[in-house]
C-alpha cells in the first residue's frame, strides 16, 4: 500500500493528497520503507478535552497563548471546574469509542478489554518471553509510577523481569502509543541536573484501568492523585504540541539533590522555556512556585512564563512572569 503512495506522490507532487494512518510506529529498519521525504509525521494522540467540549479550535493552543502574553493569554471558562470535575474529564480518557459514546461503568469495561487484548495479541510482537500475565505486571508498575522518575531496575524488579524482557516490554508499549518516556533538559547554565527520565501512561483513562481506580479511589491516596493529574495535563499539553507555531518540545528538570523540580518544561527554541507545575490544590501558594522562581531567577531572559497549575477557580499572580491558574485554562 505504502509503495502505491510513494508512486502516487512521485507523479503528482501537490501536497496533502494522503493520510496514512496505523496504530503502531512504522517500522523504519525494514530497507523497503518508501515514506522518507515524502510523508510528514504526526503521531496520533487522544482526543483532548478542548475537542470533547467543543471548544474553539482556531483558538491558539495554550504554550502559544503564555508564550506570546504570558498570563494575559491565560482566561478561564464560563462553568467552574473543581477537583472532582477535572477527575470525571480525566477518567473518560482519550480514546474516542469509550470517551464519546460509552457509560462511566461501560468505558471502565471498554478500558480493561483494550488492555487484555493488548497483552495477549500484541505481545506476539515480542521476541522474548511471551507472558500476558508479566507484561500485564510490568504495566501496573509503570502506571503505579507513572510521572515519576522511576528507574528502570525499580520497574524490573517490582515485575519480576530481567533487563531484556522489561525492555522489550517498554518498546512494544511505547510503539503501541501506550507508554512514553519524557527526557530531562539540560542546559549550560544549570549544573548537577538529573539524566533520566519520567515515565508516563499515555492516556489517564487506560491508566485508571490498569490499577482499579475511580474517582473515589484517587481522592483517597494523594499520591496516586498527584500523579493522576500530572499524566492528565501531560496528555492535554503533548497532543497540542503539533499545533503550536514555536515547535516546543516538552521536558521535566530536577537536580541530583531532589533541591529543585519543575513537572513539565517547555522549550519553545534558542533555549527560552516555560515551566509547569501542576499542584492537586485549589488554592496554591507561594511555596507552590518556589520551583519555577528558583528556575526563573538561573534562566533570566531565557525564562518567558512559569504557571502553577491547580484545581481552584482563579488566575493570580505570583510573582515575576510566574502565574497560578485553573487546570482548564488548557482549553478555555
Amino acid at each position: 500500500m505504502l509503495g502505491a503512495v510513494k508512486r502516487a506522490v512521485d507523479t503528482e507532487r501537490r501536497p496533502g493528497r494522503f493520510i496514512v494512518t496505523g496504530s503502531v510506529h512504522a517500522d523504519l529498519e525494514q530497507q523497503t520503507w518508501p515514506g522518507t521525504g515524502r510523508l510528514l509525521r504526526v503521531d496520533m494522540s487522544g482526543l483532548t478535552i478542548r475537542e470533547l467540549l467543543g471548544a474553539d479550535l482556531t483558538r491558539p493552543p495554550f504554550i502559544d497563548r503564555v508564550a506570546a502574553e504570558g498570563a494575559a493569554g491565560l482566561s478561564t471558562p464560563a462553568t467552574r471546574v473543581d477537583l472532582r470535575a477535572y477527575l470525571r474529564v480525566a477518567l473518560q480518557g482519550g480514546f474516542p469509542e469509550a470517551a464519546l459514546h460509552l457509560s462511566e461503568r461501560g468505558r471502565r469495561r471498554w478500558a480493561r478489554s483494550y488492555l487484555d487484548q493488548l497483552f495477549t495479541r500484541d505481545l506476539a510482537q515480542v521476541d522474548v518471553l511471551r507472558d500476558p500475565a508479566r507484561l500485564s505486571r510490568y504495566f501496573e508498575a509503570y502506571a503505579l509510577n507513572t510521572a515519576g522518575l522511576v528507574t528502570e531496575q525499580t520497574l524490573l524488579d517490582t515485575a519480576g523481569l530481567n533487563r531484556k524482557t522489561g525492555e522489550a516490554y517498554e518498546r512494544l508499549l511505547t510503539n503501541l502509543f501506550v507508554v512514553t518516556a519524557l527526557p530531562a533538559w539540560h542546559s549550560n547554565r544549570l549544573k548537577r541536573l538529573v539524566r533520566g527520565p519520567k515515565r508516563y501512561v499515555l492516556d489517564p483513562g487506560l491508566l485508571a484501568a490498569a490499577l482499579g481506580l475511580d474517582e473515589e479511589g484517587l481522592l483517597r491516596d494523594g499520591d496516586l492523585l498527584g500523579r493522576f493529574l500530572d499524566t492528565f495535563v501531560f496528555a492535554q499539553l503533548r497532543a497540542e504540541l503539533p499545533l503550536s507555531e514555536h515547535d516546543p518540545k516538552l521536558y521535566h528538570l530536577r537536580d541530583q539533590g531532589g533541591r529543585h523540580e519543575v513537572d513539565l518544561l517547555v522549550e519553545l527554541g534558542a533555549h527560552r522555556v516555560i515551566g509547569i507545575e501542576i499542584k492537586a490544590t485549589a488554592a496554591p501558594k507561594t511555596d507552590d512556585a518556589q520551583h519555577l522562581t528558583w528556575l526563573r531567577d538561573q534562566l533570566g531572559e531565557k525564562f518567558v512564563h512559569g504557571v502553577v497549575l491547580h484545581t481552584g477557580p482563579h488566575i493570580f499572580p505570583m510573582g515575576d512572569r510566574i502565574t497560578a491558574a485553573p487546570i482548564s485554562t488548557i482549553w478555555s
